[in-house]
């Protein structure tokens, strides 16, 4: 999955750098906010703090996890999805070019388009 704009080349850079970190080198630089995450798991998720919110302040990228019970778990679930996200912050979309129909294959897709027509008003018959 790619982001739909490019980033800039300022967040390209800081994100192509913060992925030759190791993973406490890279965990340092961010702000790690731990909440209490909602959802199925029983009394033991309700009442602790297992949810993991990472937010990469110098490419401006936050990711959550909130699937598992373990706080610790969740850490590094949070980790790997910051890596995808810094993977597609560094993803430069390849130049478009238009392209045209050769001579050839109009001058072909006319013919078809011609016969059709001919066989549609040979079924009309005569009134």
């Amino acid at each position: 999955m790619h982001p739909s704009t490019p980033a800039s080349p300022e967040r390209r850079a800081e994100a192509h750098r913060a992925l030759r970190l190791t993973d406490d080198q890279l965990l340092a630089e961010c702000e790690v906010e731990v909440f209490i995450a909602s959802g199925p798991g029983g009394q033991h998720r309700n009442t602790t703090e297992s949810g993991v919110r990472l937010t990469h302040p110098r490419t401006e990228l936050s990711v959550t996890a909130t699937e598992r019970r373990s706080q610790h778990q969740n850490r590094g679930v949070a980790l790997e999805r910051l890596r995808e996200g810094l993977k597609q912050l560094t993803f430069v979309p390849k130049k478009r070019r238009p392209t045209k129909p050769t001579k050839g294959s109009q001058r072909r897709r006319l013919e078809g388009k011609a016969h059709q027509s001919r066989k549609k008003q040979d079924r009309r018959g005569w009134d």
